[in-house]
């Protein structure tokens, strides 16, 4: 440091999710590192997150008695991702996940688990996991960031009640009514956990909290400065090489000189609705995306301004989810169209997808359509008493609790006492609602989905169920009274951006990398092209990328 307005470092980190591994690395290998955050919080997305990692082939899945190898996920990869990204991005994210798991493990004192069980999302293809290749940081004390804890981007799903509830713990939580026995004892056992932690002054979290918490005070505890409230507005270049960037500080221009490198991981373009309308769709909605609200494509803009290369701009984390009350955010519907006894309609009543597939697939088909001059303008999630009696809805409605009334005024929501009176209600021609509920029930009595598959896929009976045979994703609507909620179509992120190499370093339009400059997460293009491997790949990639980018900055990696 020569003086607060010119500070020099080895390596400076521009955003504070999955960027916050590339600063563990870089520090840990000796590097002087600095991390720059736009907003006024700690953790980007990854925060705001279910925190699950897809990490094939890991220490974490062999020490749980897992037999994946890495060869299968290679296998795996090498079917679903073709020719859309490089096959050696994919290769180097493999082979790069045991030393990213150990560096993390040196370096912060999160545990990890196997979510057993939570099978990728394309099992059936050559290399797949019907058992899955997600882990998870265990229930996390945030109360060891001590006051910085205020710093910590809050997450989606708010709880008044203090129970940290990891993603393979939520699965039987949605479940607790239709499988007592097996769901209460997870639950007490988050309950005391929770409870029995305030009472020693700690605060668990689960999922993205616990993650990006655990990260953070990695951080902390290594002594990495990090700026929020700071804008990178620049970066600054010596002849073809970039050595560091103007950053917008409490007022304040600060140049900060990077001798190794910088690492851009802001997140992707979220809640840039201009480039959103331009690269993807308009008729997306304004702001649906569960990305955090500073994810505006500023580490994009920043490479492009030096001349990178992008790629799958088109292409989000889609994720449907309920719509949002007026003024709110969408509300997170993750095993609710799963579940038997509902099936979603578009603005016809008409069936139109299978109800299970993967979030991604989901967004990607509602885009096709839209494309070939079919879209769906609207989606409404059909279902009876029963499965309101039965299953979590929005993560926050449990069983037997009313839909409350504000959804219905806000026409969200709407009750009818059959088919019939359900579409007038919503204002569709009510014999097309009553002849799919038909169509559909025939096919849930049946068990087989004739139509659309649902129940075929491992993925599919993961969030099912068990209960409910033969196809847990399956069951006959009862004649009423009938529910609607509206369904929009949301995102994680998006996960197009800058093309980077092997080594995470950003690509320019040519395909020559521009040195001293990395791209990681969101704002790089998907290691996976178009694809979603399994649960929690975008936050993996942020890691391992992380990893790989502070190595090849401190010359470790060729």
């Amino acid at each position: 440091m020569t003086d607060q307005n010119n500070i020099t470092v080895d390596l400076l980190v521009v955003g504070s999710g999955t960027g916050m591994a590339a600063a563990l690395a870089a520090h840990e290998l000796g590097m002087s590192t600095l991390i720059v955050e736009k907003s006024a919080y700690v953790g980007g997305s990854t925060a705001r997150s279910g925190g699950a990692f897809w990490l094939p082939g890991s220490s974490i899945l062999k020490d749980a008695g897992s037999a994946d190898t890495p060869a299968k996920a290679r296998t795996y990869l090498e079917a679903l991702v073709g020719d859309d990204a490089s096959p050696e991005r994919a290769r180097t994210f493999i082979d790069q996940i045991p030393a990213t798991i150990d560096m993390l493990r040196r370096t912060t004192p999160m545990k990890f688990m196997w979510a057993k069980g939570y099978s990728d999302y394309h099992p059936e293809s050559p290399g797949g996991s019907a058992v899955g290749r997600t882990c998870e940081c265990r229930p996390f004390d945030t109360a060891v960031l001590g006051p910085e804890l205020a710093r910590l981007r809050p997450g989606v799903m708010k709880s008044s009640f203090p129970m940290p509830v990891t993603g393979a713990d939520y699965r039987w939580l949605n479940l607790m009514a239709r499988t007592p026995r097996k769901s209460w004892p997870r639950i007490m056992l988050r309950a005391m956990q929770g409870i029995g932690g305030l009472a020693l002054r700690r605060r668990y979290a689960a999922g993205g909290q616990a993650l990006a918490a655990g990260m953070f005070a990695g951080v902390l505890q290594a002594g990495i400065p990090v700026w929020t409230d700071s804008t990178v507005t620049e970066l600054i270049t010596d002849g073809a090489r970039v050595t560091g960037a103007r950053v917008l500080r409490e007022g304040s221009a600060v140049t900060v000189t990077a001798r190794r490198g910088i690492v851009l991981a802001t997140g992707g373009f979220d809640h840039e609705m201009t480039w959103r309308r331009k690269f993807q769709s308009e008729l997306l909605g304004e702001h649906l995306s569960l990305g955090a609200e500073s994810n505006t494509g500023d580490g994009i803009r920043l490479a492009q301004d030096l001349g990178a290369g992008t790629g799958l701009m088109d292409q989000a984390w889609w994720f449907p989810a309920f719509a949002p009350l007026p003024g709110g955010d969408p509300t997170v519907m993750l095993a609710e169209r799963s579940l038997p006894g509902c099936l979603l309609v578009d603005q016809n009543g008409e069936r139109f997808i299978n109800e299970a597939t993967d979030y991604m697939s989901f967004g990607q088909q509602l885009l096709r359509r839209e494309h070939v001059g079919n879209p769906v303008e609207t989606m409404w999630m059909i279902f009876d008493h029963r499965y309101r009696n039965s299953y979590l809805l929005a993560a926050e409605l449990f069983p037997r609790m009313p839909i409350p009334q504000s959804w219905y005024d806000a026409g969200i929501a709407h009750r009818g006492t059959d088919a019939e009176a359900l579409g007038r209600e919503i204002g569709f021609d009510p014999a097309t609602l009553v002849a799919t509920i038909e169509r559909f029930n025939g096919l849930a009595d049946a068990g087989v989905d004739a139509d659309f598959q649902r129940g075929a896929s491992a993925y599919d009976r993961y969030y099912g169920d068990p209960t409910i045979t033969p196809n847990p994703n399956l069951r006959p609507l009862d004649p009423g009274p009938l529910y609607a909620v509206k369904v929009v179509l949301s995102d994680l992120g998006t996960c197009g951006g800058v093309l980077t190499d092997v080594n995470g370093r950003v690509l320019r339009e040519d395909g020559a990398p521009i040195d001293g400059l990395y791209a990681i997460g969101n704002t790089a293009a998907n290691t996976f092209g178009k694809t979603y491997p399994g649960a929690g790949a975008t936050i993996a990639q942020g890691l391992v990328y992380g990893y790989v980018a502070a190595h090849h900055a401190s010359g470790r990696r060729a």
